[in-house]
């Protein structure tokens, strides 16, 4: 791909396209490549720009790939540019971590840090609408927790779990861009845990353990997204005009002990007072997909209210809570035998 400093890349990026402009930070996570390849297939869509550090699979002859660290300083500056030269219009701001990872500091040098270098890219170079992907976990686990969480409850997730916390401060500076930047129209994306048939992250290989740990005495109702409803949402906010903040869920609920017979394991309860240093000890050693922070969702009700994306904009998921469950097990059962690669990474 011709580099952006490219004199003849830059003059035909100067000529503003008939169609919509869309660029993607992250754009080769599992979300980023997934939601490209459907962007390639809309005629709306004139140009994506492609911001990651590799260059995504489905870039296909719409697509600009642009390689950008955003834990590297200054980077504000070359995203400015870019913006700038492609004309943007629509900024999806996806370069978060699906999973959590003991790289830590590189983590919050990529999330928090890097959505501050995003932000200020967009203050020197403003864009028509800015769309976050964020986390209906940040809501945190508790007894006290409504049954269904709405957009306005505040963000109470664990602040011991630099995973969580890196998220809710991207949420947090981009509420007060938002405040301050009236001409920027911001969407934030609250998703529901994602399942499917072929998306990998923290959640989808807990429940392909062949024994699932649980806590003894608990039995938390849980709410999944199915993957095609994640893309759909993000290419919804694309496509239409929605400022605020968003919960993105599947409908109805599931107890843990259902998602896990569902998904056709067997679960091992463990006493709570043996549970975390159980859980610190194999998180330690790089044995689980969690540290124990997390512990706490496997207590307590995490479960958010889709209400105001259905009433207000009328979208409404195509795959309930149990059916992304079914799903995703009946591709895990697949690759159990070896009969289908393994799930890509968000």
């Amino acid at each position: 791909m011709t580099d952006a400093k490219d004199p003849e890349q830059r003059a035909v990026a100067r000529i503003a396209p008939p169609g919509r402009v869309v660029a993607l930070t992250g754009a080769d996570g599992f979300l980023g490549r997934n939601l490209i390849g459907l962007l390639e297939d809309d005629d709306r869509v004139s140009r994506i720009v492609a911001l990651d550090v590799e260059r995504p699979a489905t870039a296909g002859r719409k697509t600009r790939f642009y390689k950008v660290d955003l834990t590297q300083p200054r980077v504000d500056a070359r995203l400015a540019e870019i913006l700038a030269s492609e004309q943007v219009e629509t900024l999806l701001h996806m370069a978060f971590l699906s999973s959590p990872t003991h790289a830590s500091a590189w983590a919050h040098e990529l999330e928090s840090v890097g959505t501050l270098h995003v932000l200020n890219a967009c203050r020197e170079r403003p864009v028509r609408k800015f769309v976050l992907w964020s986390h209906t976990m940040l809501y945190g686990a508790s007894p006290r927790n409504p049954n269904f969480i709405p957009e306005t409850h505040p963000l109470r997730a664990q602040s011991a779990s630099r995973y969580l916390r890196d998220k809710i401060e991207a949420e947090q500076v981009v509420a007060s861009f938002a405040k301050a930047s009236p001409g920027t129209l911001v969407t934030v994306l609250r998703l529901a845990p994602l399942l499917g048939p072929t998306v990998s992250n923290y959640l989808t290989r807990y429940l392909g353990r062949t024994l699932v740990p649980t806590v003894m005495g608990f039995d938390p109702l849980m709410q999944f997204l199915h993957e095609v409803d994640a893309l759909a949402a993000f290419k919804m906010a694309v496509m239409r005009d929605m400022p605020g903040v968003y919960n993105i869920v599947g409908d109805g609920v599931l107890p843990l002990s259902t998602a896990i017979q569902l998904a056709g394991r067997m679960h091992l309860p463990i006493p709570h007072p043996v549970f975390h240093p159980i859980a610190r000890a194999l998180w330690t050693a790089q044995l689980s997909e969690a540290p124990p922070t997390f512990v706490e969702y496997l207590r307590w009700i995490c479960v958010a209210d889709g209400d105001k994306v259905a009433n207000e904009l009328q979208f409404r998921p195509a795959f309930t809570t149990r059916e992304a469950v079914l799903d995703y097990a009946s591709a895990q059962r697949m690759r159990d035998a070896r009969l289908l690669r393994p799930a890509h990474t968000p």
